[in-house]
């Protein structure tokens, strides 16, 4: 085990993986002369000459490379500087990437892997901090995964790049400094469509995704200081969904909270809170509550930000409200 930060996680990934596979290869923005915007390749290019190349700023032209590589027998890894940047080339996402499979009746593999970075913190506004989940998770054929913790990072970025389908892997901006201990193992690798248990509890279940885990744990935190006791569940993966393990939560403790870092219209939260109500819904000792960003773009003001993401107290507000506290 070692102890490093999320970004250098994914780095690892990356390099284990390049290692094992000669016909991966890794492009985006600044990725080969700067390390990235967050230097998740540093030191990349100089181990492997030729297959880490940063790309021109044109999302709609190695976004649609990367699939092509993919579907003539390479293994394509494609970095996003940030996820907003996706809505340049959804046509190359959305109506290629996602379909081929499907359209060429099982005959084509993609074996494609597209990390992008996403979410608030740092002031960035309305073009650079949105969370795109909920849209790729909406689109046939993706396969989507928000890891929150540096070895889910490594664990899943590994899974992603031995899949032969579309993976997109949305990777939080304020997690990249974290830090925790991760198997330094070639051979680690964390299976899709399997939730974690962050913490276990008897009186509500939180549900919650990357960046959101933190707070929803110091919302648990906040909650056993007045006698509630959390269980803070984390997907990993939107799709597979291990509708499962969460329904089993709910069934244990009747209450539960949906925590994301998204609108609230049309989100992932939403078609969680329906599946659940499918399942549990006679166990349900109160209505779902779903803790969400406003229905606005970020603001660039980082008071007006922090107020508008979920924060441990919005959390633990809507766990004590299920309990009608």
């Amino acid at each position: 085990m070692a102890l490093i930060k999320y970004s250098i996680a994914i780095r690892d990934a990356i390099a284990e993986e390049m290692r094992r596979d000669q016909k991966l290869f890794f492009m985006g923005e600044d990725i080969a002369k700067f390390g990235g915007v967050f230097g998740c390749s540093l030191g990349l290019p100089e181990e492997f000459p030729g297959r880490v190349l940063s790309t021109p700023i044109s999302e709609a032209a190695f976004v649609g490379a990367g699939m092509g590589a993919a579907i003539t027998g390479t293994h394509a890894l494609v970095e996003l500087q940030y996820v907003d940047f996706i809505l340049c080339a959804m046509d190359q996402l959305i109506n290629q990437t996602a379909k081929t499979h499907y359209m060429s009746n099982g005959t084509v593999k993609v074996p494609y892997t597209l990390r992008v970075q996403q979410g608030c913190g740092r002031g960035n506004g309305a073009q650079h901090a949105q969370c795109f989940e909920s849209l790729f998770a909406g689109i046939p054929g993706l396969k989507v995964v928000c890891p929150a913790t540096p070895a889910d990072a490594k664990g899943l970025l590994k899974t992603a790049l031995r899949d032969e389908n579309p993976v997109v892997f949305c990777e939080h901006k304020m997690l990249y400094s974290i830090r925790g201990e991760v198997p330094d193992s070639p051979d680690f690798t964390i299976p899709f469509g399997v939730a974690d248990i962050r913490r276990e509890g008897t009186d509500v279940t939180i549900i919650a995704t990357s960046y959101m885990v933190q707070r929803a744990l110091d919302a648990a935190v906040m909650l056993e200081s007045e006698g509630i006791s959390a269980e803070i569940i984390d997907p990993r993966t939107l799709v597979p969904l291990d509708i499962e393990t969460l329904s089993a939560s709910v069934r244990k403790t009747g209450r539960c909270v949906i925590a994301q870092e998204a609108q609230p219209f049309c989100s992932f939260g939403g078609e969680i809170a329906y599946e659940l109500q499918q399942r549990v819904f006679r166990y349900l000792d109160a209505p779902i509550e779903r803790v969400s960003t406003a229905q606005v773009p970020m603001p660039y003001s980082r008071k007006l930000e922090t107020l508008n993401v979920p924060t441990a107290d919005r959390i633990a507000a809507a766990a004590r409200k299920t309990l009608w506290r």
